[in-house]
């Protein structure tokens, strides 16, 4: 593993952004705070930090809108959603570089998101077509039954800073297909970002108050959001901690929630070493290891512990740390203090506790800034130590040894997230058994626990804390719509 010192900045224009409602610009420079890249601690611009009352003007334009939104047929909307599939590709360059900038993840991995975000788009415009509803059998023979499939209204999204495109496309790309008016909050580490992709999105035929965009702080405007009684549904992608928080100030208000997960991945005995090993490391390092279904643990079979630990560490070893821009760089730096400082206290806590380090574990001193954190590998990690207990969000890869199945599955379903596991083995029998038996939304077969295909569902298991419905595909359509049920008397002449 090396350092890249390559200290380039990305000397991008420094702005004063504003907040995006009812189709306008409204700036509010004595609440601004400026914003700086995790990468080389330059000043990209200055954010506004929004009020209760900004929301309160947004989520008043989004009912209006929202109206225009629902009169629209779905393949109009579908034409629309496309239409911003469209800017977003026109705009891909700029749109990476801004969000490499302000997020700190490599240059190569945003234009990667900014690709996938399009096809997010465009899979959520030709799910909208086909969002209908059905014909259901009465048991009055003058009686048809049949349901509509409609937008929940104004709908709050709240979203985190570690994937700033694809997971507000989550929500916004079917949202606005299926009918319902947006008002997004972002988070405030990467809301540059956020503004430039509203920027480009303001461009295109969406109508007014159809996408506001709140910038400032979660406890602020996101709790505004979600409390608002104009507020008709939420969507919320973060810790669990903070899900909590929101479901009940959501009240019965519908709620898609996707929380945290820490892996597993599970090696049985009988896996393909090379390929777990490999796939494993990406899991873990790829976007800094800052995905909710990282590979945050590895559950490893004894029997095959050392060779997989051997090859897991030279992966690591390939490593490149350095400077997003630079084309050697494999890994770049965290993306704020707070999840660096919990990367130090989990490392911290599992060699007090006995694990051994064998990569990383520290920050490193050859980048700018304080955020570099460097590729780590713990082995001798047990179930008592805070990185199995709690989802890291870093660069980390503990090592559990386990030495039958059903440890596994215990150690596996042994703590409160339920996000994603992947599972390591030539067997079918023990693929089904773990499927089955492992308490989590995703399961990934020969497969590391963040794979994860953007048509398909993903969620937390009901078991634990990681999140209520589905996003996916279709499934995000009908989480973000609801079904109406209309029956119909066809002879009305009275008996």
């Amino acid at each position: 593993m090396g350092d890249t010192a390559d200290h380039q900045v990305y000397d991008l224009p420094q702005e004063a952004y504003g907040l995006f409602i009812d189709g306008e610009w409204r700036g509010k420079p004595n609440r601004s705070s400026p914003a700086t890249s995790p990468a080389t601690e330059e000043v990209i611009g200055t954010v506004t930090m929004g009020t209760e009352e900004d929301v309160s003007d947004a989520v008043v334009a989004a009912t209006e809108a929202q109206q225009d939104l629902a009169a629209m047929t779905a393949f109009e909307r579908a034409e629309l959603v496309h239409e911003l599939a469209d800017a977003i590709n026109s705009e891909a360059d700029d749109l990476a570089m801004w969000l490499s900038a302000d997020q700190g993840k490599p240059l190569t991995e945003a234009k990667i998101e900014v690709d996938l975000a399009v096809e997010m788009y465009r899979d959520a415009a030709e799910n909208v077509k086909r969002a209908g509803g059905e014909t259901i059998p009465a048991a009055d023979p003058d009686t048809r039954v049949f349901t509509l499939r409609e937008p929940h209204g104004v709908y709050g999204v709240i979203t985190p800073w570690n994937y700033p495109l694809t997971i507000p496309s989550e929500y916004l790309a079917p949202g606005l297909g299926v009918g319902n008016a947006i008002v997004w909050v972002p988070a405030p580490t990467t809301s540059v970002f956020s503004v430039k992709l509203v920027e480009v999105l303001a461009e295109t035929g969406l109508p007014d108050g159809a996408l506001n965009l709140v910038t400032g702080e979660g406890p602020v405007v996101g709790e505004a959001v979600v409390k608002h009684g104009g507020t008709d549904a939420v969507g919320f992608t973060g810790s669990p901690e903070t899900g909590e928080l929101v479901a009940r100030n959501a009240g019965a208000k519908p709620t898609l929630l996707e929380l945290g997960g820490n892996g597993p991945v599970i090696v049985l005995d009988d896996a393909d070493i090379e390929h777990a090993a490999e796939t494993v490391a990406g899991g873990c390092f790829t976007n800094a290891g800052q995905i909710c279904t990282a590979s945050e643990r590895i559950l490893v079979h004894e029997d095959v512990h050392e060779p997989f630990r051997e090859q897991l560490l030279e992966h690591t070893k390939e490593v490149t740390l350095g400077h997003p821009l630079s084309e050697a760089t494999d890994m770049g730096p965290l993306n704020n203090e707070s999840v660096a400082k919990k990367m130090d206290a989990h490392v911290e806590d599992a060699v007090s506790k006995g694990a051994t380090l064998l990569h990383g574990g520290e920050r490193s001193t050859q980048l700018p800034g304080n955020l570099y954190y460097q590729p780590t590998v713990l082995d001798d990690v047990t179930t008592d130590m805070v990185t199995n207990e709690a989802e890291t969000f870093g660069p980390i890869a503990p090592i559990i040894t386990f030495s039958d199945y059903d440890e596994a599955i215990d150690i596996a379903n042994g703590i409160d997230l339920g996000l994603s596991c992947g599972v390591f083995t030539e067997s079918v029998s023990k693929m089904y058994r773990f499927a089955e038996q492992i308490h989590a939304g995703l399961i990934n077969i020969n497969e590391g626990s963040a794979h994860w295909e953007t048509h398909t569902p993903v969620g937390g298991h009901s078991k634990t804390d990681s999140g209520v419905g589905r996003i996916g595909g279709q499934y995000t359509i009908d989480e973000m719509s609801q079904v109406k049920n209309v029956t119909v008397n066809i002879d009305s002449t009275p008996k």
